[in-house]
């Protein structure tokens, strides 16, 4: 009986041996994959946290500086905070931030350079569009308005549409085209939604020239 018991035992440890040297090299990479797999998770995750908190930090400090119209430690904070953490959203919104407090200081070529970057490498599509429509405006002011057109031709989210033809409108009426000024701002009030406080700056523009919203007249 223990002869019987002796040979059952050996053939399993026989079958076992046999299935091991045929997958276990497969089984071990298998496992070890997944090992791997699970620590670069939990690293990745880590290195994440990591990085929102250190961007957050430098977020703060550029706010601050933004906040007392230190334009120029601003700018200094997001070049640093753009190249370390420019995946992050803070670095994004950072640049919307810092480009305001340029522009307002007299800054417009460094302004136009923060909302680039923001147009061209932040990941988030409205960040880019909120970046293509500041762009407009500071090349208007410029009076480069391929250059302004172009921005606005680069916003594609839907939800921009009104802010997107108002712009529009304003740049062709600095070229003295009324007729196309006009059709562009109707556009733009009509996308606007009637909660939305500026519609009502649209329709200050259209009434300045004479042509103010039907509807807005008859509500009148």
């Amino acid at each position: 009986m223990a002869t019987n018991l002796d040979l059952q035992e050996q053939e399993q440890i026989d079958a076992v041996k046999a299935f091991w040297g045929q997958y276990g090299n497969l089984i071990t990479w298998t496992v070890t994959l997944v090992l791997v797999a699970f620590a670069g998770w939990n690293g990745w995750n880590w290195w994440q946290r990591e990085q929102a908190v250190k961007a957050s930090a430098m977020f703060d400090e550029m706010d601050q500086a933004v906040q007392a119209g230190d334009a120029d430690k601003a700018g200094r904070v997001f070049k640093d905070l753009k190249d370390r953490f420019g995946r992050t959203a803070y670095a994004q919104q950072a640049g919307l931030l810092v480009a305001k407090v340029q522009a307002d200081k007299g800054q417009a070529d460094a302004a136009v350079a923060s909302l680039s970057w923001v147009a061209e490498d932040a990941s988030d599509e409205d960040y880019r569009s909120l970046a293509h429509l500041r762009l407009a405006g500071l090349l208007l002011d410029k009076k480069d308005y391929d250059g302004a057109f172009k921005q606005l031709d680069a916003v594609k989210s839907s939800e921009f549409a009104g802010l997107v033809n108002d712009r529009r409108g304003d740049v062709l009426m600095a070229q003295g085209k009324q007729a196309e000024a006009v059709t562009a701002w109707k556009k733009g009030w009509d996308a606007l939604s009637e909660k939305l406080d500026y519609r009502r700056v649209v329709e200050a523009k259209l009434t300045a020239v004479g042509a103010q919203p039907a509807a807005s007249g008859a509500a009148e």
